[in-house]
């Protein structure tokens, strides 16, 4: 959004107004002081020195008029210069003083778009865009640490009540003990795991054994997976049957991670009884998109715009022991992402169930058996 004209055109302006003025002055000095000059001069002249009265006349009104209209200018210039500098000054000033109270940490001051010109303008919007997305990393960076906290606190209360049995030799070491400890082992060390992918991925430092792989295989893998946690909920899992050959270039192991994430966040927002489908669709020649779609919770629009951030949970009160720890999402958009993809999300609101569709350029087709491949239809 802009308002009123930009830097370069009040400059232009302003310095064509001086030069006009400049000219006025100088015109109406040698129409008012010429004449009357000139005729003096040559009342006084003989035929003798007719000429040098002239040429003196000239000269004076010349020096007249100069001494008339440099002036002018000056002043003219020094009012186009305040009126432009006060035009700027006080804009920047606002933006001066948001930046030093953002510094501080107040991340709900605003700059005032003003009428300073479209640069100036812009140069706010994007301030303010600046500190909404600061407060914004910074409530998210809150309850990151919060989140992380208690998502270490619950495992590690275990271990520590476990060890201190053991100590106190209330606790006998034996299958069942060892059985728990391992399990809040393998969750802190998962966590610890989590965090490190979604680091890697993210700046782009997570190597990839990429092949050509068979969509329709890949995807039979990852419901059969998933397969036991969704029948012990009595959510129904369902694979649209596809039939042509269809390759994409991925990690064989990745892509299952990103999978695996995706319908495990379909089945913790599906209740029993509900349905999640896994589709594939063609989009031109040389995409594939992946649908995981389930009719579930849904979302609002505000929580489509948080759902791939760390630690995110779409409803803040829900029970964090059911909610899972927020990162498997992050993790998948940013192996997508690493595998030349995108990672969306679209629900039509609360009630409504989600749709995870990923993005990924297809391999062309390669010698060899079709079967367990999948026909995508095209999109």
């Amino acid at each position: 959004m802009t308002h009123g004209a930009n830097l370069t055109l009040r400059f232009l302006v302003a310095q064509a107004v001086v030069v006009v003025i400049s000219l006025l002055s100088a015109v109406a000095v040698a129409s008012l002081v010429g004449p009357p000059l000139f005729h003096d001069h040559l009342l006084m002249a003989d035929r003798a020195d007719e000429l040098r009265h002239v040429e003196q006349a000239y000269q004076d009104a010349g020096l007249i008029t100069l001494a008339v209209a440099v002036p002018i200018a000056f002043v003219s210039a020094l009012l186009a210069s305040f009126w432009l500098a006060h035009k700027i000054r006080a804009p920047l000033r606002g933006l001066t003083r948001a930046a030093t109270a953002v510094a501080g940490g107040n991340y709900d001051v605003k700059v005032p778009t003003g009428n300073a010109g479209p640069e100036v303008t812009t140069l706010a919007v994007a301030f303010n865009t600046m500190a909404d997305r600061l407060a914004h990393t910074e409530e998210v960076r809150r309850q990151l640490l919060s989140d992380l906290a208690h998502e270490m606190s619950t495992p590690v209360s275990v271990l520590s009540v476990y060890l201190d049995g053991l100590q106190d030799e209330i606790v006998d070491w034996n299958a069942t003990t060892q059985q728990v400890m391992g399990e809040q082992l393998q969750r802190l060390t998962r966590l610890i795991e989590d965090l490190d992918d979604v680091s890697r991925a993210q700046e782009d430092r997570i190597e990839l054994d990429r092949a050509e792989q068979p969509l329709g295989e890949l995807i039979h893998a990852s419901a059969i997976a998933a397969q036991e946690a969704y029948a012990l909920k009595g959510v129904s899992l369902q694979v649209v049957p596809v039939t042509a050959p269809v390759f994409v270039f991925v990690d064989r192991q990745r892509f299952g991670q990103v999978m695996g994430n995706l319908l495990s966040n379909a089945l913790r927002h599906t209740p029993a009884g509900g349905q999640v489908m896994i589709s594939a669709r063609r989009q031109g020649s040389e995409t594939v998109l992946i649908d995981v779609t389930d009719n579930g919770e849904g979302l609002t629009s505000d929580q489509l715009g948080h759902i791939f951030e760390r630690f995110y949970r779409g409803d803040a009160a829900r029970n964090r022991d059911n909610g899972g720890s927020g990162i498997g999402l992050t993790i998948s958009k940013a192996l997508v992402e690493t595998h030349g993809g995108t990672l969306t999300a679209a629900s039509a609101g609360p009630g409504t169930g989600t749709t995870l569709t990923i993005r990924l350029p297809l391999s062309p087709p390669s010698g060899g058996s079709a079967h367990g491949h999948s026909v995508l239809p095209g999109a």
